[in-house]
């Protein structure tokens, strides 16, 4: 018999995972049990990490791959670290450059011009030689295994799949993206759910950078590799710019909330839109869930961030504002004040002086790590590295090409990045690591899921669970199809535009692990994709 797998027309539930010794929440059941294998054999949280992460880049390539970026939040023996392993812009890339190509508006999503350098194995590396346990090759072993062998799709997966094949088959005859067909599409189409996919030349790369502690991605015969089709077929990015990358350890940045450190990575990323918004929320009291005063408050909230956000995130180096003030008490009062009874048009603030995957881990030890990785829109740009299985991202999409913009193009610099992990402490303690991956969503995800635990009290499967909103621009809000059409209605009366979705996964996909003071593991797992918790 041959099942349906992506149908499923009655209601499910998940609960809470609860566990002692270990934990690992992703995305991908494979993914979480090759984590699991590891806290197994002795590894820690970190190690964990590691291993989930990169079978991610093979049981999940429509949402990130070794030719993206990383961050992480760490927690290890009692201290919190922050790495961002973002990778910068191609040293020839202008928007002078951009144009000679014929976009005026606005950066390409595909082909070679949104691509920067990847950082996700630089990620990998950095965290076991500063935080591991065990070998780098042990743990990037069963990623490789799985591209070798083969594995078979999940349900999500799949769908996810088939929509990237669908966004790309005009292309089938460019020979830019004919490696991206060779790998990704075999058979002439996308694999189904259930069907088995295999990618050696995915295998054969991590082997080389699991020898070289990374070193051959950037400095050996990969970047060769990559070097060699860039120049072959028009890209900017050099072996020069791989070289140069670096991951860079970065303090976290936080604000309290209801009792709570919310902890997010500094710009580059946009991590600092969540926080501005709850510093918002911080004057607002939050009584019940799913009323008209809560909901308002935090789409309202959220709005003023993000447009903040948008104007002013980039490189940090090339930051005017800081962090520092876009957090200050007196610009979130400033910015709660426009909240009245209707929705506004959300403009930027005048400033006081002065397809991406997300894993939580844990382990007995009390250690921790919050990591997301991403190739930015699905498979990335399209391009595939020759014999290497190396799927570029396309992260310079999110430059602008406005000369006056903070996040214009320019070479060597950090985009405005969308990945976020999370992290809540209290009192100096850690609680855990949270996620809620999604392009523009994961801000909104993060308020969403922070306020339904803090707020209200959902346990974090819960959390996931419910029913989401997203702000897009102006008062437009897209809303699942589970959320209440009373509440939605009254949204409509104080003026949002409000327009019901059937697109689960725009809604984010997220993780948390919650560790409760006596040392016990409270995990949840997305419900809107192939979410897996493997405890122990």
């Amino acid at each position: 018999m041959s099942f349906e797998l992506i149908n499923y027309p009655y209601p499910s539930r998940r609960t809470a995972a609860v566990a002692r010794k270990g934990m690992v929440a992703t995305s991908q059941p494979l993914a979480s049990q090759a984590g699991l294998r590891v806290l197994q054999q002795g590894g820690n949280a970190i190690d964990a990490a590691i291993a989930a992460a990169a079978c991610l880049t093979v049981v999940e390539p429509t949402a990130n791959g070794i030719g993206g970026d990383a961050f992480a939040i760490v927690w290890h023996q009692g201290k919190l670290h922050g790495l961002n392993a973002s990778g910068r812009s191609p040293m020839a890339l202008t928007p002078d450059e951009v144009r000679k190509h014929g976009f005026e508006a606005a950066m390409p999503p595909d082909g070679w011009l949104p691509v920067t350098v990847p950082g996700a194995p630089s990620a990998w590396a950095a965290l076991s030689e500063r935080f591991g346990r065990l070998p780098f090759e042990a743990l990037l072993a069963p990623a490789a295994d799985y591209a070798e062998e083969g594995f078979a799709l999940s349900p999500e997966l799949g769908y996810s799949w088939e929509k990237a094949y669908q966004s790309r088959a005009a292309k089938t005859d460019d020979p830019l993206f004919a490696e991206w067909f060779r790998v990704f599409a075999p058979e002439g189409r996308a694999p189904r759910p259930g069907e088995i996919w295999r990618s050696p030349d995915h295998a054969r790369t991590l082997a080389k950078i699991a020898a070289t502690k990374g070193e051959d991605f950037y400095r050996g015969e990969l970047a060769e590799a990559l070097d060699r089709f860039a120049r072959e077929t028009g890209g900017l990015i050099r072996k020069e710019d791989l070289a140069a990358h670096r991951p860079e350890w970065v303090d976290p940045i936080a604000v309290r909330y209801r009792g709570y450190e919310i902890w997010e990575m500094p710009p580059n990323g946009q991590g600092l839109v969540a926080l501005m918004a709850l510093n918002v929320l911080n004057g607002i009291p939050l009584s019940r869930k799913d009323t008209i005063e809560t909901c308002h408050a935090q789409i309202e909230a959220l709005k003023l961030a993000f447009v903040d956000g948008l104007q002013h995130i980039t490189d940090p180096v090339m930051m005017q504002a800081s962090v520092e003030r876009l957090l200050s008490p007196e610009y979130a009062a400033q910015r709660r004040g426009l909240i009245g009874r209707q929705a506004i048009m959300p403009e930027p603030g005048r400033l006081p002086s002065g397809g991406t995957v997300y894993l939580a881990t844990a382990d007995g030890e009390g250690n921790m790590v919050s990591f997301i990785q991403s190739n930015y829109r699905g498979f990335g740009s399209g391009l595939v590295v020759p014999g290497t299985g190396i799927s570029l991202q396309n992260r310079g999409a999110s430059f602008s090409l406005d000369p006056a913009h903070a996040n214009v193009a320019s070479p060597g610099k950090r985009p405005y990045h969308t990945i976020i992990p999370g992290f809540i402490t209290k009192d100096g303690e850690a609680v855990g690591p949270f996620g809620v991956m999604g392009a523009f969503m994961q801000p909104q995800g993060h308020v969403q899921v922070i306020s339904n635990m803090i707020d209200f009290g959902l346990n974090p499967q819960a959390a996931l669970d419910a029913p989401r909103w997203q702000w897009i621009e102006g008062k437009k809000v897209l809303v699942e199809t589970a959320f209440p059409e009373t509440l939605a209605s009254q949204l409509e009366e104080r003026g949002h535009l409000v327009q019901p979705s059937a697109e689960r996964r725009s809604f984010g996909c997220g993780q948390i692990i919650w560790r409760e003071p006596n040392g016990v593991l409270i995990g949840g797992t997305e419900p809107r994709t192939d979410g897996c918790i493997a405890s122990w």
